[in-house]
């Protein structure tokens, strides 16, 4: 994916980050109307709004389907915006391009399943389509996946491709509806510097109070844009209502974005990242250190033969580490991730002790 193009439209400034914004669904053709007209109103030029809605079980609101298109296309009538929707199927590409919807976007079920993402590849090709598209991650953290889907689309000849970040499922309750990980679209964007990804905040949160902190992060993080879900009504929407916003209160939030500009110099930051580097390896050599330590333990253990995990002395270290931590302005999640792999890295060194016959 060497020879990516901008995702561009006519008319909007490429040198700001890419909003698109809409319903989750759309509901009824006033609602869509309504919802775009408040929109453009406040300068967005992009409209969103999901014809078709997978959904986790069965007998929800699955989307009002192809009649909805009609309804984008008197979006762009009548206010002059562009028009994206998600897609699944080859229908649904079929659809899309005849109702002449101006930007794609496949889900992160869809991401997930090679085959579908394969069909949906062979419709844009069979079609000759020129229209930017956007692949959502998988469900799970699985970037060589996403990755997958992102080069079947280049593959059918789209090189108006970027990607959206939206958040890994995760099981159990949480702050976040999809856990950020921020790592894997940083990975993403070493990778391909030159592919734009987009953030999903109001899919990362759930809820719309968390969408201005992860749009701001994402900001911050030097993404090219933001989809975000906006209901003239968002309280009486048919599908995900805690996490959409008005268009009055996205307005405020846009307006209130820092955003960072990536082409300043950078070198007033080569100390501090000789700083990072510094410290860095500072902490592989402690690292290293407690790994030496922890082969001692095997030995012991070894020795007078000890079972390698002990739950009770692993559950107080986490929890005394984890206040130990968090006290230091550190985050939880993060702390849980590093305190485990590092658990885990201790026991393997320990295994590799009892194994050992020449010990």
């Amino acid at each position: 994916m060497e020879d990516l193009k901008p995702i561009a439209f006519e008319g909007i400034d490429t040198s700001r980050p890419l909003i698109i914004a809409g319903p989750c669904s759309a509901e009824t053709e006033e609602q869509v109307l309504c919802t775009a007209r408040e929109l453009a109103a406040n300068g967005i030029r992009i409209f969103r709004a999901g014809i078709w809605k997978p959904r986790t079980k069965p007998g929800g609101f699955e989307g009002v389907g192809a009649p909805g298109l009609e309804w984008l296309r008197t979006v762009k009538q009548e206010t002059g915006m562009y028009t994206s929707t998600e897609v699944a199927t080859r229908q649904h590409v079929e659809q899309a391009l005849e109702a002449g919807v101006d930007m794609l976007w496949i889900g992160a079920r869809t991401s997930a399943n090679p085959f579908a993402m394969q069909e949906i590849a062979d419709t844009l090709a069979g079609a000759g389509a020129d229209i930017p598209v956007l692949v959502k991650n998988p469900v799970n953290p699985d970037l060589e996946l996403w990755i997958g889907a992102l080069q079947r689309i280049y593959n059918a000849g789209i090189h108006r491709l970027g990607a959206i970040h939206r958040g890994f499922s995760t099981y159990g309750k949480h702050l976040y509806r999809n856990m950020p990980q921020w790592h894997i679209p940083i990975e993403l964007r070493l990778r391909y510097p030159s592919l734009p990804i987009i953030c999903d905040p109001s899919h990362i949160g759930g809820k719309r109070e968390l969408i201005a902190p992860l749009a701001q992060q994402a900001m911050d993080m030097g993404f090219n844009g933001l989809i975000i879900e906006s209901h003239c009504n968002p309280d009486q929407a048919w599908s995900d209502a805690a996490q959409q916003l008005t268009p009055e209160i996205l307005n405020f939030i846009l307006n209130t974005l820092v955003v960072r500009d990536s082409r300043q110099s950078t070198e007033n930051l080569t100390l501090l990242r000789q700083q990072i580097d510094q410290i860095d390896n500072e902490l592989l050599e402690v690292l290293a250190k407690r790994m030496r330590v922890s082969r001692e333990i095997g030995q012991y253990k070894k020795e007078h033969r000890m079972p390698v995990v002990q739950a009770n002395r692993y559950n107080d270290v986490i929890r005394t580490r984890l206040k130990i931590g968090t006290d230091m302005e550190m985050g939880s999640e993060f702390l849980k991730t590093v305190l485990l792999a590092i658990h885990e890295e201790s026991v393997r060194q320990q295994i590799e002790v009892l194994n050992d016959r020449t010990r």
